[in-house]
């Protein structure tokens, strides 16, 4: 093998293992939308998620207001946005509904 073909495979290598830690992330918040926002909000993770475009989760996000945006997706989550466990799972949380967002062309399976 070459020191050419051994850079290059070493580098796709760490390009596929961070893209997953960063859709692992999504995937977390995927789960956590399912387990605890899907039956109280009454629509499916996408459906949430494409409520907004990834700029404006983003800004929400930057500006800590993120439990009020998803709150103005599912107004019947509000109790959960603003509990403990949101805010220690929201950089998740936040990752999947960027991932998904309306103009992502992502689709969840939820």
């Amino acid at each position: 093998m070459t020191s050419f073909t051994k850079t290059a495979m070493v580098a796709l290598l760490s390009i596929s293992v961070l893209s997953s830690s960063v859709f692992a992330d999504a995937e977390k918040g995927k789960k956590l939308y399912q387990k605890n926002l899907k039956e109280v909000c009454g629509i499916t993770g996408g459906v949430f998620a494409a409520k907004f475009k990834q700029a404006d989760w983003d800004k929400a996000y930057k500006a800590g207001t993120l439990d009020k945006k998803m709150t103005e997706a599912c107004p019947a989550g509000k109790t959960y946005f603003e509990s403990d466990k949101f805010k220690k799972t929201e950089e998740h949380m936040y990752n999947f509904v960027h991932d998904f967002a309306k103009d992502s062309g992502n689709i969840p399976s939820c």
